[in-house]
């Protein structure tokens, strides 16, 4: 008996189920890129603190695209100024001022908020919005936490040294320092809702309870504003932290 040959798959054959499969190949991994594409979307739809689109809440928790979102403040006054209505903190617009590297186009004047801690002594200065928003975010989530983790009460009023002078940084003549925009502001001690007086001149060194507060802060700052300088960085700021928020490129500068 004569064994039944086996049928020959015609090249022509083999060639459409290859080039059947080399289609289908692609569409398969855009489906299923486009399927986690969706719930990619969708996932950040529902946590926007990480959806670097979305825009920043002062008092959402803090998300992987909060950096991003903070530093983008620093160019965009009007976006800034939206970020603290959401937050319904009340600031006061002021007109443009200044002349040369002196010249402020970004001004207000935060209304105080002692429940934030955005009440500053002496009065309300004048800062540029991104210096403002910039606050009200450490203040939200790294220096009321570490107030009240550390020293048991929160801050009720930052004192400072100003946020304006027409002057170049230190030790320079062609340098302008932040403060010539009102980009900056120096905060020279804190002053807890039970009290306590907590000065960078009398509480930075050691290992209590003062001084781990400030450098916790300090360190927390470093994270939100494009400038941190503290006692550690000269003799020149051993009486106070300078907050800027310089545009950089790179992060920031933390000393």
């Amino acid at each position: 008996m004569a064994k039944p040959r086996k049928r020959k798959t015609s090249s022509r054959r083999r060639k459409r189920n290859g080039g059947i499969r080399r289609a289908i190949g692609p569409l398969l991994v855009l489906a299923v890129l486009a399927g986690g594409g969706l719930y990619g979307w969708r996932w950040l739809q529902d946590h926007p603190e990480h959806n670097p689109a979305a825009p920043l809440e002062i008092d959402a928790r803090e998300g992987w695209a909060t950096g991003t979102k903070l530093a983008a403040m620093r160019g965009n006054p009007v976006m800034c100024r939206d970020v603290l209505s959401r937050a319904d903190i009340g600031f006061t617009e002021l007109e443009t001022s200044g002349e040369g590297a002196c010249r402020r186009d970004d001004r207000l004047r935060l209304a105080t908020d002692a429940e934030r801690g955005l009440s500053l002594a002496p009065g309300q200065p004048e800062m540029s919005c991104a210096v403002a928003g910039a606050m009200a975010w450490w203040l939200k989530h790294r220096a009321q936490p570490a107030a009240e983790e550390i020293m048991g009460s929160r801050i009720a009023r930052m004192e400072h040294y100003g946020t304006y002078s027409c002057r170049p940084i230190r030790g320079s003549t062609t340098t302008w320092s932040e403060h010539s925009g009102a980009n900056a502001i120096d905060i020279a001690a804190f002053v807890l809702e039970d009290g306590t007086r907590i000065t960078l001149t009398g509480d930075w060194d050691g290992d209590a309870p003062k001084a781990r507060f400030l450098h916790q802060i300090r360190d927390g700052a470093c994270d939100v504003f494009g400038t941190v300088l503290s006692p550690d960085y000269n003799a020149l700021h051993e009486d106070h932290f300078h907050l800027d928020q310089a545009d950089r490129s790179f992060g920031s500068v933390c000393r």
